[in-house]
């Protein structure tokens, strides 16, 4: 009957919209669905129609490179400048300039915090439109010294960029962060709203004491239990009730083995749960770069950050002070399925500031590299380059 068959045919195509989010779902599988309906190639025209466009969709190589390109990523752009910023007696910032050097510029706040920013990023920028400007944090990736801690807070990095702003005569710019990247933009937009022309978030970090409970200590664990026993490793059962400063004597201590043992202990467990289907080559990638350099400047400055709650004066301080920046653009971008960043914390946000676009990715996890959640970012990036 035609209710049958409308049934039918919103399952074919429900089922193709999945599989094109997920390429390697083999598609000849959507035919069985159709069989399991009863309905047979030729028994009336629309049941044919359905299973012959079904047959188009047969995925080659070819097609899986198309079904890549869907997230709308821009080539890589190579930076025509980079510098050091002396930011205080001790601290220098690496940035670099890439694109377009009479752009709209936009500002790139990594993660971690400690996690420098890894040149792909420019992919999320129109590089004929946009000026982009990527920075190392303090203690981060090329800024120096390396993994310190000294002179290292929110407030110092809030500071940082607006030092970074001025230093190259910028009036306003785009500001876009995920993760601890999302908590920097936020607190940054805050204290200096008017230099903010638009926010792009993703995987809203608001370094609240549960959310560091749930991913550090019971919430994540029950998801990958088998990535959480590697994590939880370097740490002797009589210290488990608080891992995170159990893990912060180890990174701050003098044993140079220990610290790196225990960073690369850290950085996997994050690594291994922040995309909805595991990448052990990001893990693998990521940790053993510089012979474990950057895996010690995450840890160290996530666990100092972490310990210390963001310097914050109160748990809620961005909820509470998110008045201050309802008036400015922005888009908020979440996976449905992150386990580093959990949703509550980004539909929180949005209830605070329902002028802002909000987005839940349906088949993602934290990662801004997972090709539906890449597609939303892409696209608010175009839209605010017309700003």
């Amino acid at each position: 009957g035609a209710t049958g068959l409308t049934r039918v045919g919103v399952t074919v195509i429900y089922s193709f919209y999945g599989t094109r989010s997920r390429a390697d779902r083999p598609l000849h599988l959507l035919n069985l669905e159709l069989k399991g309906y009863h309905l047979i190639r030729g028994r009336c025209k629309m049941a044919a129609n359905i299973v012959q466009q079904v047959e188009k969709l047969e995925v080659n190589s070819e097609e899986k490179q198309t079904l890549k390109a869907k997230s709308g990523l821009y080539e890589v752009s190579k930076p025509y400048h980079h510098e050091w910023l002396r930011v205080s007696d001790l601290h220098e910032i690496y940035y670099e300039e890439a694109g377009n050097k009479d752009g709209k510029p936009i500002l790139f706040v990594h993660g971690g915090p400690g996690g420098s920013y890894p040149p792909e990023i420019t992919k999320f920028f129109d590089p004929t439109a946009y000026r982009i400007i990527l920075l190392d944090q303090r203690g981060a990736g090329k800024s120096k010294p390396h993994a310190e801690l000294a002179e290292n807070t929110t407030w110092h990095l809030v500071d940082d960029l607006e030092k970074l702003r001025i230093h190259l005569n910028i009036e306003k710019w785009v500001v876009f962060g995920g993760s601890w990247g999302s908590t920097l933009s936020l607190v940054y937009a805050i204290k200096h709203p008017e230099s903010v022309k638009a926010l792009v978030l993703r995987g809203i970090f608001l370094l609240r004491r549960k959310e560091l409970l749930w991913f550090y200590h019971e919430g994540a664990s029950n998801i990958y239990p088998d990535a959480y026993d590697d994590y939880i490793k370097p740490i002797p059962v009589a210290e488990r009730g608080d891992l995170i400063s159990a893990y912060y004597r180890r990174l701050t201590g003098d044993n140079r083995e220990v610290q790196l043992q225990c960073a690369k202990a850290w950085s996997t467990w994050e690594m291994a749960t922040c995309k909805l289907i595991q990448d052990p080559a990001l893990c693998k990638d990521r940790i053993e770069a510089d012979d474990g350099k950057w895996a010690l400047a995450f840890a160290r400055i996530e666990c100092h950050y972490f310990v210390n709650g963001g310097w914050f004066p109160s748990d809620a301080w961005i909820l509470d002070n998110v008045d201050k920046i309802r008036h400015i653009p922005a888009t908020i971008v979440q996976g449905r399925y992150d386990v580093v960043c959990p949703a509550t914390s980004a539909w929180e946000l949005h209830k605070k500031w329902p002028e802002a676009e909000f987005c839940f990715i349906p088949n993602a996890g934290h990662s801004a590299a997972e090709p539906e959640t890449a597609a939303k970012l892409v696209g608010a990036t175009d839209k605010y380059k017309e700003l």
